[in-house]
């Protein structure tokens, strides 16, 4: 059996426009964002959760299923340690004061990519606000951290390895939805639209197999100043696009 990606379809109060059914984001431009106002990097990040709860506030609007945000990948590793432990705190400190608003307004909160590197203790939080939003159907937020798409695959390729190893799957039967069923995203819809801010024009290792059939938007909105405004800009610009998979 062949995936085919299912088409955004309009959403109400949507004017009759596509609305798309996933959205995901690599929130870039942080730090230049920071280092042109003298702050610290740390500065930055904290602006660009900002960010990330108003365009999550929008996307719920707009009637967006699932907005994925590429949080930290696992190349961030590289990154200076005191950065590090200040992107762990940000985590720590969000989850703590924005739970219960997820909760209430029906956000399913799901993490693709192994959480578990961030230590036993921020990795139980985040367990626990997954397993409390687990229920919530309104809207889904996926987290990507510690995530890299090129592992993400091989994850699934040694998955699907070890079944066949085991007999409990033929290799004639490995198809694309077999290994779509393989990946961290395998719960979530069909990726729609992919943004990048702050004007690079490259995908960082993200949703590699899932931005196949995606659009791709790069705008040069630096992530911290990415609002509403400019998340419902790209959802026309979304709109205005003919998706035709290969076709006529």
């Amino acid at each position: 059996m062949t995936v085919v990606p299912a088409s955004a379809e309009p959403r109400p109060d949507s004017g009759g426009a596509a609305v798309p059914r996933h959205v995901a984001i690599i929130m870039d431009g942080n730090g230049r964002w920071a280092k042109a106002r003298g702050l610290p990097r740390a500065a930055g990040h904290k602006a660009g959760a900002e960010a990330a709860r108003k365009v999550l506030r929008a996307a719920g609007e707009a009637g967006v299923e699932c907005l994925t945000l590429y949080a930290f990948s696992s190349e961030n590793w590289r990154r200076p340690e005191t950065e590090i432990n200040d992107l762990k705190g940000l985590l720590r400190f969000y989850i703590q004061s924005e739970l219960d608003a997820l909760h209430k307004e029906g956000i399913r909160l799901k993490i693709i990519g192994d959480h578990s590197a961030f230590g036993p203790e921020l990795c139980k939080m985040v367990d626990h606000a997954v397993s409390r939003t687990a229920a919530n159907t309104r809207m889904t937020l996926a987290i990507a951290l510690n995530y890299g798409s090129r592992v993400e695959l091989v994850n699934a390729a040694r998955n699907l390895a070890e079944k066949v190893a085991s007999g409990d799957l033929d290799p004639a039967d490995i198809d694309e939805a077999k290994l779509d069923e393989a990946l961290d995203t395998r719960e979530l819809p069909p990726l729609d639209l992919l943004i990048r801010t702050s004007g690079e024009c490259r995908l960082s290792n993200f949703l590699l197999w899932q931005a196949a059939y995606a659009e791709l938007l790069f705008v040069e909105t630096l992530w911290p100043d990415f609002g509403g405004n400019e998340l419902r800009a790209a959802l026309a610009e979304f709109a205005a696009r003919e998706r035709r998979y290969g076709g006529l």
